[in-house]
């Protein structure tokens, strides 16, 4: 006892290494025997677990394999037979022949495609989604990269996957920039509004914010030459300052530019006294996840380098000051009184009607200027945190993150056989005791990066997409300034 009470702090195990096993016994129970394939979710006793997967999940379990290994979690024998397996089903799978990209839903154990949703018997139109493919190649690469007895497998199902399939040039966004990805398209006819097109039916939506989840898939399809260089510039960093954009969430300061011959209008929001381009919604998930595996950090140091951090800063100062929940980390996630819900900071989005931290939809309305008087203060109820969220920032707040998580853990039972529950509503102390793939993958990927030296990004990053993403990052300062005073991050991978 004496000599544990003595233990220095360089000598304790790191319990990042210990979430990270627990984290990837939920993997295992989640993922069928026969086919390799994970299940989207699983009950908090290990026991039970959904009957749909999608591209997603599948890649998260890729990249999730890899770092398992890496943190010698498992040996590597046990990752090459996992990730053989998948790959194998994968190659196996339905999927659209002419852009190669996959459905979003699959029933993990034949790997049929689902039309028949199981929870509810409504019948399914299948979707192919730019953001889930987006994460199921991003999960490729890594295997390329990391398993070199697998890249010709990997390599072979990347190779058919074409991203500029989504990509229309002539779409446009609110403030007239042109070229952006759509959301997915149906290769039958759905009901709701869509664009006929190239033997598809595109949805109507495009993606056209910066800081949001679908920059994944235009970074693949920029470093594959699938999409032109524009486009990276052709995404709002925000919303023009004038009045006729008065509708997003608060007035921006900023300034305009030109990139590749492109108008960039470099807007930013400030929130608590810190100032970040905001994501949609305000939620790590939008705002960090690319992160895993595209070092935005050092290849844009007067963007992204300045942005993640703030990002991160902002969310602990809701968390702890304007809401005082006691502890942050606001992502979509499981609603800890059932179902799912987006989750995130309002006052971070561009959405008015963005993404609340807790259950009740507590807003905050700072107005527009002379454009829109400021709404009533915002009430905050019950809180919701999700672990993932907090194991994103841990790059940029690591001790504030890993404080963070022990305090979770500590205060509620919010830790089981597969590690942190999806979420925990703070003030009823309600937990949702189920265990997401998804999540549980950006747990793992996240603890990757940061216990074994940025295996994720090593590993996704080859020279020929260095050589054109790169260069867009590294020209670009955002509205944010630099060394601006954050709140006490605690040190990270910087």
């Amino acid at each position: 006892m004496v000599l544990l009470a003595c233990m220095s702090a360089a000598t304790r195990p790191d319990p990042l290494r210990g979430y990270a096993r627990d984290t990837w016994r939920s993997l295992v129970a989640m993922t069928d025997p026969a086919t390799g394939l994970v299940a989207d979710n699983l009950s908090g006793d290990l026991s039970t677990k959904s009957t749909y997967t999608s591209p997603t999940n599948i890649g998260g379990y890729l990249w999730s394999a890899v770092v398992a290994r890496e943190l010698g979690i498992i040996s590597s024998r046990e990752a090459t037979a996992r990730i053989n397996q998948t790959l194998t089903t994968l190659s196996t799978l339905q999927h659209h022949e002419i852009s190669g990209m996959f459905y979003n839903w699959y029933d993990p154990h034949t790997g049929a495609v689902v039309t028949t949703w199981p929870e509810d018997g409504s019948t399914v139109t299948p979707f192919l989604s730019s953001v889930d493919n987006g994460w199921l190649a991003a999960a490729l690469h890594v295997v390329a990269g990391a398993v070199p007895s697998l890249k010709p497998q990997a390599t072979r199902i990347l190779s058919t996957m074409n991203f500029g399939f989504f990509f229309n040039p002539a779409a446009t966004s609110p403030i007239g920039t042109r070229g952006l990805i759509r959301g997915g398209f149906w290769d039958t006819r759905p009901p709701g509004c869509s664009v006929a097109q190239d033997g598809v039916w595109f949805t109507c939506n495009h993606y056209d914010i910066t800081v949001t989840e679908p920059r994944i898939a235009t970074y693949l399809g920029i470093g594959a030459g699938q999409i032109p260089a524009t486009a990276y510039f052709d995404a709002m960093r925000t919303l023009p300052d004038s009045c006729d954009y008065a509708w997003q969430e608060m007035q921006p300061q900023g300034f305009t530019t030109t990139h590749l011959g492109r108008t960039v209008y470099e807007g930013s929001y400030r929130y608590r006294g810190i100032t970040f381009v905001p994501s949609w919604g305000g939620d790590m998930f939008e705002a960090l996840m690319p992160d895993l595996f595209v070092p935005e950090e050092t290849w844009g140091p007067n963007s992204w380098g300045r942005n993640h951090p703030a990002t991160v800063a902002a969310q602990i100062e809701h968390g702890l000051g304007d809401a005082g929940y006691g502890y942050w980390g606001f992502s979509p996630a499981s609603n800890p009184f059932g179902g799912y819900a987006a989750y995130g900071v309002d006052a971070m989005g561009m959405d008015t009607d963005g993404y609340p931290s807790d259950v009740q939809g507590g807003r905050y309305d700072a107005g527009f200027g002379d454009c829109r008087p400021p709404g009533p203060a915002a009430v905050y109820g019950d809180g919701v945190i999700t672990p993932h969220a907090a194991f994103l920032a841990l790059p940029y707040a690591r001790k504030a993150a890993t404080d963070n998580l022990a305090k979770i853990k500590s205060d509620f039972d919010a830790y089981g056989p597969g590690g942190f529950y999806d979420s925990i509503a703070v003030r009823s102390g309600t937990v949702a005791k189920r265990y997401l793939s998804l999540d549980q993958s950006m747990i793992m990927g996240a603890v990757g990066n940061v216990l074994a030296h940025d295996v994720l990004r090593r590993a996704f990053v080859t020279r020929d997409f260095e050589r054109a993403v790169r260069p867009l990052l590294a020209q670009e300062t955002f509205n944010v300034p630099a060394g601006q005073r954050l709140p006490q991050l605690g040190g990270g991978r910087r």
